[in-house]
């Protein structure tokens, strides 16, 4: 049995995610009620959650660092933090887009897809609640399988919005802006999965 005191790796991988999601949860919100007077309140909001998602992921090296036994290897820790993190900063990035580009109308494909990070960032969530009984779990792999479905999801409207958007225009800079935000949201489902594939490697590696 566990140390009352004992610092628990899988309780704050769950609480990392939980940072992500957060982050998810206000981009979908902002985006889906946009006004671009209120955009740089809610960057520094977003910067907030990422920020705090920072210190937590020191906090975890700097225990990493003191402690002589680990419940999986250093490695697997350090990996998995860094990117549960990587989701953070790319949500967060999204949204600097849209107000560094001065965005003033959001395409409704963007909903979709932010839309779809939430989703993505909440089935993580659930993967990482399972992890810390990896050996005995019966539904981990269904919920590393579920992350990568919707990064599957990501990859198609990923096509078919940036198809959509040179289909309709050929102005040079709206084409060069919108490509570049239609990237930093893909990202997101990327690293999503990337932190799933690392789940699944720790899995594999301690069976």
């Amino acid at each position: 049995m566990a140390k009352k005191n004992e610092y628990n790796y899988f309780d704050q991988f769950v609480k990392l995610e939980d940072y992500s999601c957060k982050c998810a949860e206000i981009l979908h919100e902002t985006l889906s009620n946009f006004k671009t007077e209120t955009l740089g309140d809610k960057l520094k909001e977003i910067h907030k959650i990422e920020h705090s998602a920072d210190l937590a992921k020191h906090d975890m090296m700097n225990r990493l660092a003191s402690e002589f036994i680990t419940p999986i290897e250093r490695e697997d820790i350090m990996s998995l933090s860094q990117k549960i993190d990587d989701i953070t900063d790319a949500v967060e990035d999204v949204l600097i887009k849209i107000h560094m580009f001065n965005i003033s109308v959001i395409r409704p494909e963007v909903l979709e897809f932010t839309g779809l990070i939430v989703k993505c960032c909440e089935s993580l969530n659930l993967a990482l609640k399972e992890l810390y009984n990896f050996k005995k779990s019966d539904t981990l792999n269904d919920k590393v399988i579920e992350v990568n479905h919707l990064e599957e999801n990501g990859d198609v409207l990923y096509y078919d919005s940036v198809h959509e958007l040179f289909t309709q225009s050929k102005d040079p800079v709206e084409l060069l802006v919108w490509t570049e935000i239609f990237n930093r949201l893909e990202k997101c489902c990327d690293a999503c999965e990337s932190a799933a594939n690392d789940i699944e490697s720790i899995v594999m590696k301690n069976s």
